[in-house]
C-alpha cells in the first residue's frame, strides 16, 4: 500500500514515464467501469453470487480438508473462463459492440451516411400516428450508420419507395407481412416481415412486450433507429443505442427523427428520468 501510495505521489513531477503511468491509470479504470456496466443487471449479480458461493466453497473445503469435495471444486476451476464466457455471452458481446461505437476507424470504414430525405421522415410520421390512432401494433427499423443486410435476408424484399399508405397496409392485420418488422434504408422500404434478435436485458418495464424487446435488442446490435406503435395502448416508443424513448405526438416525432437522422450529431441528455421510468417502470 506504502509503494502505491509513494508512486502515486511521484505522478506530481511531469515527465514520459509518468505520462505513460497516467495513461495506464486511466484505461484500467475505464475498463473497471466497463466491467460494472457489464455486470449491472440483476443475470449477471445473480451469476456473480454464484462465482462467490462456489469460491467460498472451495476455501471451505480445503480450511476442514475436505479432500474429495476439494479436488473436485479445483478441477472444475480449470473451466471457469469458458464456462464466464458462455453465461456471460449476451453481455460481453453487448460489450464489445460498445467499443465499436466509440468512433474508431474499423466502424467508420462499414458506415454510411444515414441521412434520409425530409419527405421520407413526413410519410414515416404520417404512417406512424395514423397506425397509433388505429392502434395498429407496428416496428420500423431504419438504418442510419449500418447496413441490415442480415435483417433484410430474413424479411421479405419489397425494394419499394416509401410512402405512409404502403407503410400502414404493411402492418394490417389481414397483410401476411404484418408480422414482423419493416426495414427503411434510405428512402426505400427495403424488406418487410424481418425477424429481429430480442434484448435479454431484465430493466424492461413488463407493460412492454416482444415488440418493444426487439426494438431494443436491433438498437444494441446496430447503429439504427426503430420506431414503435404499441398495439395495446396506442403509444409511439422510440429505441435507438438500446434505449427506449416514449413520444407523446406527431411534433414530437418529426423533432426526434429529424435530430437524429438527419441532424450533424446525436442530441446530449436524451435519456431523460421519464424515459428511464419507461425501460425500468416507475418506482413503487
Amino acid at each position: 500500500m506504502e509503494d502505491i501510495l509513494r508512486r502515486l505521489g511521484g505522478l506530481r513531477d511531469f515527465s514520459w514515464e509518468n505520462l505513460i503511468h497516467v495513461i495506464d491509470i486511466l484505461l484500467v479504470a475505464y475498463l473497471i467501469f466497463r466491467l460494472i456496466s457489464l455486470i449491472r443487471s440483476s443475470r449477471a449479480w445473480r451469476i456473480l453470487g454464484g462465482i462467490a458461493i462456489f469460491v467460498v466453497a472451495l476455501v471451505l473445503s480445503d480450511h476442514f480438508q475436505l479432500r474429495t469435495l476439494h479436488w473436485f471444486l479445483d478441477k472444475a476451476t480449470l473451466l471457469a473462463p469458458v464456462a464466464l464466457v458462455i453465461l456471460l455471452l449476451p453481455e460481453l458481446r453487448q460489450t464489445l459492440e460498445g467499443f465499436a461505437r466509440l468512433g474508431l476507424w474499423p466502424s467508420r470504414l462499414n458506415a454510411q451516411d444515414g441521412r434520409v430525405a425530409l419527405r421520407t421522415l413526413e410519410e414515416i410520421v404520417a404512417a406512424t400516428t395514423e397506425m397509433s390512432s388505429a392502434r395498429v401494433g407496428a416496428i420500423i427499423v431504419i438504418e442510419r450508420g449500418t447496413r441490415l443486410d442480415d435483417i433484410a435476408a430474413n424479411g421479405v424484399s419489397l425494394q419499394a419507395n416509401i410512402s405512409a399508405p404502403l407503410l400502414a397496409s404493411i402492418f394490417h392485420e389481414g397483410n401476411p407481412l404484418h408480422d414482423g418488422a419493416a426495414l427503411v434504408r434510405g428512402d426505400r422500404i427495403e424488406a418487410a416481415a424481418c425477424r429481429l434478435p430480442l434484448s435479454e436485458t431484465t430493466s424492461l418495464s413488463a407493460a412492454f412486450h416482444m415488440r418493444h424487446r426487439a426494438g431494443l435488442g436491433i438498437t444494441e446490435q446496430a447503429d439504427c433507429l426503430a420506431v414503435i406503435v404499441s398495439e395495446e395502448r396506442g403509444t409511439i416508443s422510440v429505441c435507438q443505442d438500446g434505449q427506449l424513448q416514449r413520444v407523446q405526438d406527431a411534433q414530437e416525432l418529426r423533432t426526434w427523427l429529424n435530430q437524429f437522422l438527419r441532424g450533424p450529431a446525436k442530441p446530449e441528455g436524451r435519456r431523460s428520468k421519464r424515459s428511464k421510468e419507461l425501460v425500468e417502470g416507475p418506482k413503487k
